[in-house]
Protein backbone atom coordinates (compact mmCIF):
# COMPACT_ATOMS: atom_id res chain seq x y z
CA UNK A 1 0.00 0.00 0.00
CA UNK A 2 3.02 2.32 0.12
CA UNK A 3 2.52 3.33 -3.52
CA UNK A 4 -1.04 4.36 -2.57
CA UNK A 5 0.47 6.99 -0.29
CA UNK A 6 0.11 5.00 2.94
CA UNK A 7 3.35 4.86 4.94
CA UNK A 8 4.55 1.49 6.12
CA UNK A 9 5.34 1.04 9.78
CA UNK A 10 9.05 0.43 10.00
CA UNK A 11 10.97 2.13 7.15
CA UNK A 12 13.55 4.48 8.74
CA UNK A 13 12.61 8.12 8.25
CA UNK A 14 9.39 7.53 6.28
CA UNK A 15 7.61 4.77 8.21
CA UNK A 16 4.63 5.50 10.40
CA UNK A 17 6.52 4.80 13.62
CA UNK A 18 9.10 7.43 12.70
CA UNK A 19 6.37 10.01 12.04
CA UNK A 20 4.58 9.86 15.38
CA UNK A 21 6.51 12.47 17.32
CA UNK A 22 3.51 14.81 17.33
CA UNK A 23 1.59 12.32 19.47
CA UNK A 24 4.23 12.38 22.24
CA UNK A 25 4.09 8.65 22.74
CA UNK A 26 6.27 6.81 25.28
CA UNK A 27 7.29 4.49 22.41
CA UNK A 28 6.02 4.35 18.80
CA UNK A 29 4.12 1.07 19.09
CA UNK A 30 2.05 2.53 21.95
CA UNK A 31 -0.39 3.98 19.45
CA UNK A 32 -1.55 0.40 18.76
CA UNK A 33 -1.15 -0.84 22.34
CA UNK A 34 -4.42 -1.81 24.01
CA UNK A 35 -3.38 -0.82 27.52
CA UNK A 36 -2.07 2.55 26.36
CA UNK A 37 -5.32 3.11 24.45
CA UNK A 38 -7.30 2.48 27.63
CA UNK A 39 -5.40 5.22 29.43
CA UNK A 40 -4.99 7.65 26.54
CA UNK A 41 -7.15 7.08 23.45
CA UNK A 42 -6.49 10.52 21.93
CA UNK A 43 -3.38 9.66 19.86
CA UNK A 44 -5.06 6.69 18.16
CA UNK A 45 -8.26 8.67 17.62
CA UNK A 46 -6.29 11.41 15.88
CA UNK A 47 -4.37 8.92 13.75
CA UNK A 48 -7.54 7.00 12.87
CA UNK A 49 -9.11 10.14 11.46
CA UNK A 50 -6.32 10.33 8.88
CA UNK A 51 -6.07 6.65 7.91
CA UNK A 52 -9.72 5.54 8.00
CA UNK A 53 -10.37 3.73 4.70
CA UNK A 54 -12.87 4.84 2.09
CA UNK A 55 -12.63 8.59 2.58
CA UNK A 56 -13.31 10.48 -0.64
CA UNK A 57 -9.81 11.92 -0.85
CA UNK A 58 -8.20 8.84 0.69
CA UNK A 59 -5.89 6.24 -0.84
CA UNK A 60 -7.09 4.11 -3.75
CA UNK A 61 -6.11 0.52 -4.60
CA UNK A 62 -2.78 0.15 -6.35
CA UNK A 63 -1.86 -2.03 -9.32
CA UNK A 64 -0.79 -4.74 -6.85
CA UNK A 65 -4.23 -4.71 -5.22
CA UNK A 66 -5.81 -4.93 -8.66
CA UNK A 67 -3.59 -7.93 -9.39
CA UNK A 68 -5.16 -9.78 -6.46
CA UNK A 69 -8.59 -9.15 -7.96
CA UNK A 70 -7.27 -10.40 -11.31
CA UNK A 71 -6.06 -13.64 -9.73
CA UNK A 72 -9.55 -14.17 -8.32
CA UNK A 73 -11.16 -13.41 -11.68
CA UNK A 74 -8.88 -15.97 -13.32
CA UNK A 75 -9.78 -18.63 -10.74
CA UNK A 76 -6.19 -18.76 -9.48
CA UNK A 77 -6.69 -17.30 -6.01
CA UNK A 78 -7.28 -19.45 -2.96
CA UNK A 79 -6.74 -16.73 -0.38
CA UNK A 80 -5.17 -13.35 0.33
CA UNK A 81 -3.62 -12.96 3.78
CA UNK A 82 -2.85 -9.34 4.51
CA UNK A 83 -1.36 -7.54 7.49
CA UNK A 84 -2.59 -4.21 6.13
CA UNK A 85 -5.46 -2.46 7.90
CA UNK A 86 -6.20 -0.01 5.08
CA UNK A 87 -8.92 -2.11 3.45
CA UNK A 88 -7.55 -1.59 -0.06
CA UNK A 89 -7.83 -5.27 -0.96
CA UNK A 90 -11.56 -5.06 -0.32
CA UNK A 91 -11.84 -1.76 -2.19
CA UNK A 92 -10.11 -3.45 -5.15
CA UNK A 93 -12.95 -5.97 -5.25
CA UNK A 94 -11.36 -9.03 -3.66
CA UNK A 95 -14.28 -11.08 -2.32
CA UNK A 96 -14.72 -11.36 1.44
CA UNK A 97 -14.42 -15.16 1.30
CA UNK A 98 -11.02 -14.84 -0.40
CA UNK A 99 -9.67 -12.34 2.11
CA UNK A 100 -8.13 -12.79 5.56
CA UNK A 101 -7.29 -9.46 7.18
CA UNK A 102 -4.89 -10.77 9.81
CA UNK A 103 -4.67 -7.50 11.71
CA UNK A 104 -8.33 -6.63 11.36
CA UNK A 105 -10.22 -3.87 9.60
CA UNK A 106 -12.25 -0.70 10.05
CA UNK A 107 -15.60 -2.09 8.87
CA UNK A 108 -16.86 -2.93 12.36
CA UNK A 109 -16.35 -1.67 15.90
CA UNK A 110 -16.30 -3.33 19.34
CA UNK A 111 -16.19 -2.35 22.99
CA UNK A 112 -12.83 -3.06 24.63
CA UNK A 113 -14.30 -3.74 28.08
CA UNK A 114 -14.09 -7.48 28.91
CA UNK A 115 -17.18 -7.09 31.09
CA UNK A 116 -19.20 -5.82 28.15
CA UNK A 117 -17.70 -7.00 24.88
CA UNK A 118 -20.45 -5.49 22.77
CA UNK A 119 -19.77 -5.90 19.05
CA UNK A 120 -21.24 -5.01 15.69
CA UNK A 121 -21.99 -1.41 16.50
CA UNK A 122 -23.43 0.73 13.75
CA UNK A 123 -20.13 1.47 12.05
CA UNK A 124 -21.31 4.87 10.83
CA UNK A 125 -21.46 6.19 14.39
CA UNK A 126 -18.03 4.81 15.23
CA UNK A 127 -16.51 6.11 12.00
CA UNK A 128 -17.99 9.57 12.36
CA UNK A 129 -16.66 9.86 15.90
CA UNK A 130 -13.15 8.87 14.88
CA UNK A 131 -13.21 11.09 11.81
CA UNK A 132 -13.79 13.96 14.25
CA UNK A 133 -10.69 12.77 16.11
CA UNK A 134 -12.74 11.50 19.05
CA UNK A 135 -12.67 7.95 20.43
CA UNK A 136 -16.06 6.24 20.25
CA UNK A 137 -17.86 5.18 23.43
CA UNK A 138 -19.85 1.97 23.78
CA UNK A 139 -23.61 2.52 23.72
CA UNK A 140 -24.07 -0.35 26.17
CA UNK A 141 -21.61 0.52 28.94
CA UNK A 142 -19.89 3.77 28.02
CA UNK A 143 -16.42 2.21 27.79
CA UNK A 144 -13.99 2.94 25.00
CA UNK A 145 -14.67 1.23 21.68
CA UNK A 146 -12.47 0.98 18.62
CA UNK A 147 -12.54 -0.37 15.09
CA UNK A 148 -11.81 -4.07 14.90
CA UNK A 149 -8.13 -3.76 14.05
CA UNK A 150 -5.78 -5.92 16.08
CA UNK A 151 -3.80 -4.05 18.73
CA UNK A 152 -0.80 -5.41 20.58
CA UNK A 153 -2.28 -7.50 23.38
CA UNK A 154 -5.12 -8.86 21.23
CA UNK A 155 -5.45 -12.16 19.40
CA UNK A 156 -5.76 -12.50 15.64
CA UNK A 157 -9.24 -12.91 14.17
CA UNK A 158 -10.81 -16.38 14.39
CA UNK A 159 -10.98 -16.46 10.60
CA UNK A 160 -7.19 -16.66 10.47
CA UNK A 161 -7.11 -19.69 12.78
CA UNK A 162 -9.98 -21.34 10.92
CA UNK A 163 -8.36 -21.17 7.48
CA UNK A 164 -4.59 -21.06 7.79
CA UNK A 165 -3.84 -24.78 8.16
CA UNK A 166 -5.86 -25.97 5.17
CA UNK A 167 -4.77 -23.03 3.03
CA UNK A 168 -1.09 -23.72 3.63
CA UNK A 169 -1.62 -27.41 2.90
CA UNK A 170 -3.47 -26.74 -0.37
CA UNK A 171 -1.16 -23.94 -1.57
CA UNK A 172 0.61 -24.71 -4.86
CA UNK A 173 2.15 -21.26 -5.40
CA UNK A 174 2.89 -18.65 -2.73
CA UNK A 175 3.29 -14.99 -3.69
CA UNK A 176 4.65 -12.68 -0.98
CA UNK A 177 4.55 -8.95 -1.64
CA UNK A 178 5.63 -5.77 0.10
CA UNK A 179 6.51 -6.92 3.61
CA UNK A 180 9.24 -6.87 6.21
CA UNK A 181 8.19 -10.32 7.51
CA UNK A 182 8.92 -9.22 11.07
CA UNK A 183 5.59 -9.71 12.85
CA UNK A 184 4.55 -13.24 13.74
CA UNK A 185 2.65 -15.40 13.14
CA UNK A 186 2.20 -14.00 9.62
CA UNK A 187 5.97 -13.64 9.21
CA UNK A 188 6.32 -17.42 9.50
CA UNK A 189 3.71 -18.27 6.86
CA UNK A 190 6.16 -18.63 3.95
CA UNK A 191 7.76 -21.50 5.88
CA UNK A 192 4.47 -23.36 6.32
CA UNK A 193 3.84 -24.32 2.68
CA UNK A 194 5.09 -27.64 1.35
CA UNK A 195 8.76 -28.02 0.48
CA UNK A 196 7.96 -28.39 -3.20
CA UNK A 197 5.77 -25.28 -3.39
CA UNK A 198 7.27 -22.42 -5.46
CA UNK A 199 7.54 -19.13 -3.56
CA UNK A 200 7.74 -15.72 -5.25
CA UNK A 201 8.87 -12.67 -3.28
CA UNK A 202 8.12 -9.26 -4.80
CA UNK A 203 9.83 -6.83 -2.48
CA UNK A 204 12.47 -4.14 -2.20
CA UNK A 205 14.69 -6.46 -0.18
CA UNK A 206 15.09 -10.07 0.79
CA UNK A 207 13.29 -10.82 4.04
CA UNK A 208 12.53 -13.75 6.33
CA UNK A 209 13.53 -17.18 5.12
CA UNK A 210 14.02 -15.74 1.62
CA UNK A 211 17.01 -13.88 3.04
CA UNK A 212 18.25 -16.90 4.95
CA UNK A 213 18.03 -19.02 1.81
CA UNK A 214 19.60 -16.36 -0.44
CA UNK A 215 22.69 -18.45 -1.09
CA UNK A 216 20.59 -21.04 -2.89
CA UNK A 217 18.51 -18.63 -5.01
CA UNK A 218 20.94 -18.98 -7.90
CA UNK A 219 20.89 -22.78 -7.77
CA UNK A 220 17.42 -23.27 -9.21
CA UNK A 221 15.58 -23.83 -5.95
CA UNK A 222 11.87 -23.11 -5.47
CA UNK A 223 12.26 -19.39 -4.64
CA UNK A 224 12.09 -16.44 -7.03
CA UNK A 225 13.01 -12.93 -5.89
CA UNK A 226 11.69 -10.00 -7.94
CA UNK A 227 13.45 -6.97 -6.49
CA UNK A 228 11.53 -3.71 -6.60
CA UNK A 229 8.13 -2.31 -5.78
CA UNK A 230 4.97 -4.42 -5.90
CA UNK A 231 3.30 -2.59 -8.78
CA UNK A 232 6.30 -3.12 -11.06
CA UNK A 233 6.55 -6.76 -10.01
CA UNK A 234 2.93 -7.66 -10.75
CA UNK A 235 3.07 -5.82 -14.07
CA UNK A 236 6.06 -7.97 -15.01
CA UNK A 237 4.24 -11.14 -13.97
CA UNK A 238 1.23 -10.23 -16.10
CA UNK A 239 3.45 -9.46 -19.08
CA UNK A 240 4.96 -12.93 -18.76
CA UNK A 241 1.48 -14.46 -18.42
CA UNK A 242 0.22 -12.96 -21.66
CA UNK A 243 -1.47 -9.99 -23.28
CA UNK A 244 -4.92 -10.86 -21.92
CA UNK A 245 -3.55 -10.70 -18.37
CA UNK A 246 -2.02 -7.29 -19.03
CA UNK A 247 -5.23 -5.95 -20.54
CA UNK A 248 -7.45 -7.26 -17.76
CA UNK A 249 -5.11 -5.93 -15.07
CA UNK A 250 -5.20 -2.50 -16.68
CA UNK A 251 -9.00 -2.61 -16.92
CA UNK A 252 -9.45 -3.61 -13.28
CA UNK A 253 -7.03 -1.00 -12.06
CA UNK A 254 -8.69 1.73 -14.05
CA UNK A 255 -12.09 0.86 -12.59
CA UNK A 256 -10.97 0.72 -8.92
CA UNK A 257 -8.61 3.70 -8.87
CA UNK A 258 -11.06 6.30 -10.16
Amino acid sequence: SVSAGIPDFRSPGTGLYDRLEEYKLPYPEAIFDLEFFRSNPAPFATLASSIWPGQEDGPKPTLAHSFLRLLENKGCLRRVYTQNIDGLESLAGVSDDKLVECHGHFRSCSCISPACGATSFEITECRDSYLRGEAYRCRECGSLSKPDIVFFGEVLPERYEDLIEDDMYECDLLIVMGTSLLVNPVAAMPDWVGWGVPRVLINRELVGSFARDNASLSRGNRDVFEEGDCDHGVAKLCKLAGEDWEEELSSIHESVSE
